[in-house]
């Protein structure tokens, strides 16, 4: 049975393909239900004899295989592109190994397409798009019968257009046929709740090369003087150490009543996830497991980490969007990516309801700028408001003195083109990440020694004040 915002949004489709435009941009929360809404779009164009094939883009190999399994039981046929199948799922970069009998397979035949999380692909025209946008531009546009866009975040942090997206003047401001918004998914008890811990810090101590000694109240303060970056900050073992006792101390109070509940952590390199692993299982004694693009079997071990008991994922990318764990409820941000797209996209990953009897969400991260930011505008699918705020909800005392310094081929055989696991979601953070750091110091002339009382800052969004 669909979800009423599902009915209502499948019912806009229909009347927008029939009346208005084959192209449709659907903006839904993260943990909504997009699939399964594209699914029944599909259902439907085949049930009323408007198309013969589908083909579905997403952005990672763990995302598409969701896709081909949901496709595959609403349709109730293969949908892995080999005979007698009516449609594949492909990841974005396998459109870099499309030929033109691929694309001819668009042109020449009945064919919807459908793209997972859109904003990948950008260009209103070829010469301004990437790479994939191209593709669209060049192949899909005008050749596919109807496409179908679904994003949880409608907007690039680079700005350039979304590739099939219409933008209104004069404040170029992008247009969605249908909306479904995080509050109203809250509301609807479609999506958790979630809850955001703001980690500060009012004493923190950092010795110059000159061995001279600065003392900050926060840190706000602390990252706006040119001393220390945000990756030497979420790489210090004492402040790993803290968020790290935080989630697990969540973890636990909801594992009491839902056994399976697991954690979240997002890491901002191999290196990093492989030092909070070790500190989750040797000093904190968790079960955990780590997932980048190092590993040759991430699919299979996010895909075990579904079902399985095991406490905590620490993840470089691999589980950014997209990923369906519903019993994820906890999350720590460690990323040293700071885009809101991409911090939208990570709290995402605990906002999925399930059976359990306990349903919170919690995400903690630290009191940068821009996180802070972000943070206290969730409530805005295009950001622009704040929420409500309730401060200075715990002063613990953590004073350890430590040194940084340790510290396609044919219309009847359309199975996906290889593609590396390099290729997977990680290489999206990396690129992030590697555009995020440009104004971060490759070598940090302090460090820092002493950390005082962490204090939190509790963000409820949607609670009634």
């Amino acid at each position: 049975m669909l979800r009423h915002w599902q009915q209502e949004c499948l019912n806009t489709v229909k009347k927008h393909y029939a009346d208005t435009s084959k192209h449709f941009l659907c903006l839904a929360t993260p943990g909504a239900g997009k699939t399964v809404l594209g699914a029944e779009v599909a259902a439907y164009l085949f049930e009323t004899k408007q198309i013969d094939f589908v083909i579905c883009f997403s952005p990672s190999i763990t995302v598409a295989e969701g896709i081909k399994n949901t496709f595959a039981r609403r349709l109730n046929c293969n949908f892995d592109g080999v005979i007698g199948a009516i449609g594949c799922s492909y990841t974005y970069q396998n459109m870099r190994f499309f030929n033109e009998d691929n694309w001819k397979i668009i042109k020449n035949n009945r064919v919807l397409v459908v793209f997972d999380e859109i904003h990948h692909c950008s260009g209103s025209s070829f010469d301004d798009a990437n790479a994939w946008g191209q593709d669209i531009v060049q192949n899909i546009q005008e050749q596919a019968t109807f496409t179908l866009a679904l994003t949880g975040t409608p907007w690039r942090s680079d700005l350039i257009p979304i590739a099939l997206a219409n933008y209104r003047d004069p404040d170029n401001q992008i247009q969605c046929d249908y909306t479904y918004s995080l509050q109203q998914a809250v509301s609807d008890g479609v999506c958790r709740n979630p809850k955001i811990v703001l980690i500060d810090n009012e004493e923190i101590s950092v010795t110059t090369q000159e061995q001279e000694t600065k003392v900050f109240k926060s840190l706000h303060e602390l990252l706006k003087a040119p001393l220390i970056s945000y990756q030497d900050l979420i790489c210090h073992e004492v402040v790993i150490q803290y968020i790290l006792e935080k989630g697990c101390n969540k973890l636990a109070e909801i594992r009491q009543f839902n056994p399976y509940a697991g954690g979240l952590i997002v890491a901002s390199s191999v290196e990093h996830a492989q030092q909070i692993l070790k500190m989750l299982t040797e000093q904190l004694q968790q079960t955990a497991v780590i997932v980048t693009y190092k590993e040759t079997d991430a699919a299979e071990r996010i895909k075990h980490f579904r079902f399985c008991k095991t406490q905590w994922i620490v993840s470089v990318g691999m589980v950014a969007e997209g990923t369906d764990i519903p019993r994820l409820q906890v999350c720590c941000h460690l990323s040293r990516v700071k885009t809101e797209l991409y911090f939208r996209q990570v709290l995402g990953r605990i906002l999925r309801l399930n059976d359990a009897v306990n349903q919170e969400a919690w995400l903690f991260t630290f009191a940068e700028e821009k996180l802070s930011i972000f943070a206290n505008r969730i409530d805005q699918e295009l950001p622009d408001a704040c929420v409500l705020v309730r401060s200075n909800a715990i002063a613990n005392q953590f004073a350890i003195k430590t040194d940084s310094k340790k510290l396609l081929t044919s219309s009847i055989n359309l199975k996906p083109a290889p593609v590396t696991a390099l290729l997977d979601d990680s290489s999206f953070v990396d690129i992030f990440s590697s555009i995020n750091s440009k104004n971060e110091k490759s070598h940090t002339p302090a460090y820092l020694e002493n950390f005082g009382g962490f204090r939190e800052k509790l963000i409820e969004v949607f609670s009634p004040i």
